[in-house]
C-alpha cells in the first residue's frame, strides 16, 4: 500500500509540474512582448458584446501584455457599446486601439474607453449622438442624456477632455476652436491629434507598434472558437428560416401520425438550435422563451382539449409568431427604439418564410412520406381483405336506434355507452361532451354513427 501511495503522490507531482511547464515556456523569450489583436468591424450589437466578452477572456488566458482593437464601425447599439466600455476600462492590462477607418457613435465610446488611440490617415471619430432605430431620427432628450453622460465620465477616466467627448453626443455644446453651435463633433485623424484623442496617426498595426519602440514581439490574432463559429452559423436568418420549417412541420407531422416520435424529436432539435445560439448571444431574453412555450401549449390544449378552433388556438399561433421574431431582435421588452427597421422586417420575413415552406412541405410532400419506406415501417400499408381472413363484423348486436351516454367526449369521434358497453363511435361533425345522451343513426361493422338525442 506504501509503494501504490508513494506512485501516486509521483504522478501527481508530474502533473503538477506539466501543468506549470504548459504555461511557462522555458524557451519562450521573456522580453518578447504578447500582442493580442481582435476585430470590431460590424455593428455594435448583442453578438459584437458576445464577441469582445470572449476575446478578452482569451487575451487573459494568453497571457498578453498589449490588447488593440481593429477597429472600423459605424456604431450600433447603447446597450452593449456600454458593456464593452466596461470590461475595456475595468481590463487590467493595456489597451489600444487602431481605428482603421471609422469610429462613429457606440464605436467612438469603446475608442474613448481605451487607454490610447490610433488612426489611419483620413480616419475619423466621433458623431455618437443617438438615433431611432425606425428611421433614424435623433431619440429623446433621456436617451442623449444617458449616452453624454457616459462619454464625458469614460473620457473623465481615460484623461481625456469630457467636453469634447460631450459634445460628440451634444450639438448644442460650443468649444472655442473646436465646434459652434448645431454641430455635433466628428475628428478627422489630425484634429483628433490636436485635441488629446489620438495619440498619432499610424498606417497599420505593425507601424503601430513601431512607433511606440515595439520590435521585439509575437502577435496573436483572434479567431472565434470552432463552437463559436457554429453558433454564429445557426444565427443566419436563412438558417433560421430553415429551423422554423422544420419545428412547424415537424409539430404537424406529429399530430397527424401520433406516436411515431420521430417528427417531433426533429421539431425539438430544430427548436434547440433555434434558440440556443440568440440565448448565447444575449437576444433571447427568458420572457420571449417563456412567451413561446406558452403560445405551444396554447396550440395543444386547442388540440387536444378544447374543441373546435377558438380563442386558445389564435392566441396560441400569435404567441409563437411573436416570440420567434422578438428572439431574433435586441428589444427591451417590446422597446424596438434601437433596433433598425431593416433588422425587425428582416425577422420577420425569415419567420413568416419559414412558415409559408412548412406548409408547402405539409401539402406538396406530405403524400410522398405516406408513400415512403420508411412511413411503411410505422404505418399499417396493407390492404386487410375479407378473403384473406380479415373481418370488421364485431358489433353483432344490432344498436340501429338505441340510445346510450357518452363515455368520452366526442371530437367528433370518440367511445359510447349502451346497454353497458363500451363502443367506439363518431358523429356527422358534432361535438358533444361526455355524459350527454346520444342516439345510433347508422351501424356497419365496426362504424357506428350517433346524433345528440333531441329533447
Amino acid at each position: 500500500m506504501k509503494f501504490v501511495r508513494r506512485i501516486g503522490l509521483v504522478c501527481l507531482a508530474i502533473l503538477f509540474c506539466a501543468g506549470l511547464f504548459a504555461k511557462w515556456n522555458p524557451f519562450q523569450d521573456p522580453t518578447k512582448k504578447r500582442i493580442f489583436v481582435m476585430e470590431i468591424r460590424n455593428d455594435i450589437d448583442p453578438r459584437m458584446n458576445r464577441y469582445v466578452d470572449l476575446a478578452l477572456d482569451q487575451a487573459t488566458e494568453e497571457n498578453a501584455d498589449i490588447i488593440i482593437i481593429d477597429m472600423d464601425t459605424y456604431g450600433g447599439a447603447v446597450n452593449d457599446a456600454n458593456d464593452i466600455r466596461t470590461r475595456i476600462l475595468e481590463y487590467e492590462k493595456p489597451v489600444w486601439v487602431f481605428i482603421n477607418n471609422d469610429a462613429a457613435s457606440a464605436g467612438a465610446l469603446i475608442s474613448i474607453a481605451c487607454d490610447s488611440i490610433y488612426m489611419v490617415p483620413g480616419a475619423n471619430i466621433g458623431a455618437a449622438t443617438v438615433v431611432l432605430g425606425e428611421d433614424g431620427s435623433q431619440a429623446p432628450d433621456k436617451y442623449q442624456s444617458y449616452m453624454r453622460s457616459i462619454m464625458r465620465s469614460t473620457a473623465e477616466q481615460t484623461n481625456r477632455d469630457p467636453t469634447i467627448a460631450e459634445g460628440m453626443v451634444d450639438d448644442r455644446i460650443e468649444i472655442e476652436g473646436v465646434t459652434e453651435a448645431g454641430k455635433t463633433i466628428t475628428f478627422t485623424t489630425s484634429e483628433a491629434i490636436k485635441n488629446g484623442f489620438c495619440e498619432m496617426q499610424v498606417t497599420s498595426i505593425k507601424d503601430l507598434l513601431s512607433k511606440n519602440n515595439i520590435e521585439n514581439y509575437e502577435l496573436i490574432n483572434y479567431e472565434l472558437a470552432e463552437s463559436e463559429k457554429i453558433i454564429a452559423f445557426f444565427l443566419n436568418p436563412f438558417i433560421s428560416g430553415i429551423l422554423i420549417l422544420v419545428i412547424v412541420g415537424g409539430i404537424y407531422f406529429e399530430l397527424q401520425t401520433p406516436g411515431i416520435g420521430f417528427p417531433l424529436a426533429a421539431a425539438g432539435i430544430a427548436l434547440v438550435f433555434y434558440l440556443t445560439p440568440y440565448y448565447l448571444n444575449g437576444l433571447a431574453a427568458n420572457w420571449e422563451i417563456a412567451v413561446l412555450f406558452i403560445g405551444i401549449i396554447l396550440i395543444a390544449l386547442e388540440v387536444f382539449v378544447i374543441p373546435g378552433f377558438g380563442v386558445a388556438g389564435i392566441a396560441g399561433i400569435s404567441c409563437v409568431v411573436m416570440a420567434l421574431i422578438f428572439v431574433m431582435l435586441d428589444n427591451d421588452f417590446f422597446n424596438f427604439d434601437y433596433v433598425p427597421s431593416g433588422e425587425l422586417s428582416t425577422a420577420a420575413v425569415v419567420v413568416f418564410a419559414g412558415m409559408f415552406g412548412a406548409i408547402l412541405v405539409i401539402f406538396g410532400l406530405g403524400y410522398r412520406l405516406t408513400e415512403s419506406k420508411m412511413f411503411s415501417r410505422v404505418a399499417l400499408m396493407s390492404e386487410q381483405r375479407k378473403a384473406d381472413g380479415y373481418t370488421s363484423s364485431f358489433y353483432t348486436a344490432d344498436l340501429m336506434g338505441k340510445e346510450g351516454t357518452v363515455f368520452s367526449t366526442l371530437r367528433p369521434s370518440g367511445r359510447i355507452e349502451i346497454d353497458g358497453e363500451i363502443y367506439d363511435a363518431y358523429t356527422r361533425g358534432e361535438y358533444v361532451e361526455k355524459g350527454e345522451k346520444i342516439t345510433v343513426i347508422s351501424q356497419e361493422g365496426t362504424s357506428i354513427k350517433v346524433r345528440p338525442k333531441t329533447a
